[in-house]
């Protein structure tokens, strides 16, 4: 995804920009972000598919309860996307 389709709302003063790595896509935040702001600001809609019928699942609560926002962060699988601040460099894998 590039910047001419970021989400974000406008006008909010914003720490620095970064790069992270999604899918083996580049894609730019603002540190202090989490996660998942930064998907769905970059028009990521679905982080994981269901266990029975692999239909693309999305997040639902962004809190850390439901578990829907769940991607793999440099390796690491299950990682809750609403709970995890961004980080330069970060490499993301979604199930979607």
């Amino acid at each position: 995804m590039d910047d001419l389709h970021d989400l974000r709302i406008g006008n909010i003063e914003r720490k620095e920009k970064i790069k992270f790595n999604v899918n083996g896509e580049a894609v730019s935040a603002y540190r202090g972000e989490t996660l998942l702001a930064a998907l769905i600001a970059a028009g990521y809609k679905g982080t994981k598919k269901s266990p029975l019928k692999h239909e693309p699942r999305g997040a639902l609560c962004g809190m850390g309860v439901c578990f829907e926002c769940i991607v793999s962060v440099n390796g690491e699988p299950n990682i809750r996307s609403c709970m995890t601040e961004v980080e330069e460099n970060m490499k993301v894998k979604t199930d979607d």
